[in-house]
Formats: C-alpha cells, structure tokens, sequence
C-alpha cells in the first residue's frame, strides 16, 4: 500500500508553490513551478510527486485562499457552493484570490475524486474585537461587509503555535508579529489570539509593501480621479502593482537588491519602508496596552539584518533593542511556515470528514 499523503497548494498568479505532507505531517517534497497555466502546472507537480522516491497517495488537497469573507472562521471543505461564494470575494484581493481559486479548480479537473480544502489568510484575525474592525462609515455600510478583515492569517497562526513552545517567549502575553515581505504587515497579539491587524478591508493596507502602497490619504484616490482623470483600473494598477518599494525607488521592489544599492533613491525606499513599519509597531502597542515581544518572519523580516535592526532602534522608545541583553521587550525572528498549518487543517479537516461518513480514517503517523 502507498503511504497516504497531503499535497498543500499555494497558487499565484505566475507560480505554483506546493508541498507534499505525510500523514505524520511532515513535509517530503516541495517545490515551485513556474507558468500561468494552472492545470499545466499541477499536472507537473503531480507528475513529479509520482516520479520522486515513493509513490506517494495523495488523500487530499490544501489550498491557501487569501479572503474568507465574514462566513469562513475557519477552514471548510470546498464544494461548488463553497467555490461560487469565494470567487464573489476577488475584487477584495485581487492580487490573490482568483488564482488561489484557479489552483482549486485545476486539481478539481485533474483529480475530481479528491476532497479539497481551502485554508483563509482571514479566518485567524475574526478574533479581534468589533472595535477594531469597524470603519467610521454609516452603519448599513459596515453591515454590508464593509470592515477590516486582516490577513497573512496562516502565518500568523504558525508564529502564534510556536511562540507558545518557545523558550523566553511563551509568557509573554502580548505581542506584534511582523510579517515583512513582498506583502508586509503587522499583527497585535493577546495571549495567542488577533486583537489588530495593520491589512484591512483588503490587502492593500497597511504597511509600505513590494509594490503596494500600503495606507494613504483617501483624498489622493479621488485626487487622481477627478483632476488626472485615472479610472478605477489605472488606480488599481498604480496601488497594487506600481508603488511601495518599487514606486519610490523607480530601481526594484525586492529589498535584496535596494540594500545592496548605492543608490540615493534606493536607501530612501528603504527608509520610507523602516519609518512605516515603525509607526504602525507603534499603534499596535498602544492597542495591546503595552508590548512584551517583538517578532520578525517572512523573508525580509527573517533576512534583512539592516530592516531589523533599523525598526528595533526606532522602537527603542517601547523597551526594544536589538541586543537582546538590553532589551526588556524580547526579540525574534522565527521562520514562518504557513505550508504546515495548511497541512495541518487539511488533515483535520479531512479527519472530521471520514468520521462523519464512516470512511477510514487517516492516521497520525
């Protein structure tokens, strides 16, 4: 018999990063196929699970989702109702969401026999009070869906599940995760759970990003509109794909390269960047009340020594400091793995999925 195994899908919209997982949930092959053609590109990444070391039995299938709405709190598994009521969600992550519902579709295509579930980037932060999802809009607005929602949610899950096991940090009770890359955020944490987040209503708030402008002065957008005649899609393309690191420097959006630039232009895009995370850490401690630890993950918080180092000594003033002997705020990176929390609310799901109509059930290893 073939060992069973979970196959996590992250699909974008020129890539497809994937994983498999055993049902001991630990990871035996990853990789990253590159192309716009969803089923092309599964049907590699299936071609190649069967062709590397064992057969593997694929059971089930995880997919990150960006958006779950206010309906999903947690993962669910993925029928044609389910499928219809997220792809009504991808004018609010448009970056995102109609590709991850792409990678749905094709594995559907190539193995309709397989139970699929989606896992939501939003579904950790519905935790967080009223108070700090609402918008100063009329009301029928905010009950109309209209709110902050948060995102990055697996991964802050992932940073949540370790800072409980971790030496010097299991105590502290209240925490901001910076979550620093292409897409960059923050998240407040209390005891574990999402009190406030800096994304919003979509994934386009916030923090100073790749080529995201993070937060601005709505006023700008009906500027553009009125006076630079930009229609709603020239300011869509502006917003998510031609500002942040990348607009401000005119050089690159990827921080590797900005660091590594004698570039005038390029230390600027560096120090916009610092200055925004800085403030926001700022505004999430004052919704904590105080501020016990600071995390960095994802690729610019978990390899960018010079970021870190820059946002801890404008943090100074909350207790931060980069030497960690100084430093009465603890301080971390942890390497994030929102892969594994896929794996991991895929088997569960699945679990409850084959108690319920009697199927045998996957073992834990």
């Amino acid at each position: 018999m073939k060992p069973a195994a979970l196959l996590v899908v992250n699909a974008g919209s020129a890539t497809i990063k994937y994983a498999l997982y055993s049902d001991a949930l630990e990871c035996v092959l990853r990789g990253t196929e590159e192309g716009h053609h969803h089923d092309a590109l599964l049907g590699k990444v299936l071609a190649r699970i069967q062709s590397e070391g064992v057969g593997w039995d694929i059971v089930a299938a995880g997919h990150r989702v960006v958006h779950g709405g206010d309906r999903y709190a947690s993962p669910v598994l993925i029928t044609a109702s389910v499928l219809d009521e997220l792809q009504r969600l991808c004018p609010l992550a448009p970056l995102h969401q109609p590709h991850n519902l792409a990678g749905i579709r094709a594995v559907a295509a190539l193995r309709p026999e397989l139970p699929q579930v989606a896992c939501f980037d939003t579904a950790f932060h519905q935790t967080q009070p009223e108070i700090a999802r609402l918008f100063p809009l009329p009301r029928a607005l905010s009950d109309a869906g209209i709110k902050r929602y948060g995102f990055h949610g697996l991964s802050y899950e992932y940073i949540a599940c370790r800072l409980r096991e971790a030496p010097g940090l299991k105590d502290r009770r209240r925490v901001i995760v910076a979550h620093l890359g292409n897409g960059s955020s923050l998240c407040a944490l209390l005891d574990g759970r999402s009190v406030a987040s800096t994304m919003g209503f979509t994934a386009l708030d916030g923090l100073m990003m790749g080529t995201r402008t993070g937060s601005i002065d709505p006023g700008v957008l009906l500027y553009l509109m009125d006076e630079r005649g930009m229609t709603s899609a020239g300011l869509t393309q502006l917003l998510y794909k031609q500002s942040g690191l990348l607009g401000v420097s005119g050089i690159s959006h990827d921080m590797r390269t900005l660091l590594e630039s004698g570039d005038a232009r390029a230390k600027l895009a560096v120090d916009l960047y610092v200055y925004r995370v800085s403030r926001e850490i700022g505004s999430l401690a004052a919704a904590l009340g105080c501020l016990d630890a600071l995390v960095f993950t994802a690729g610019i918080g978990e390899h960018a020594a010079p970021v870190r180092d820059a946002v801890c000594r404008a943090a100074h003033w909350l207790g931060v400091d980069a030497d960690p002997a100084k430093s009465r705020v603890a301080v971390a990176v942890i390497p994030t793995n929102e892969e594994e929390m896929i794996a991991r609310h895929t088997f569960d799901v699945c679990c409850v999925r084959r108690a319920e109509t009697g199927a045998e059930a996957l073992t834990t290893g």
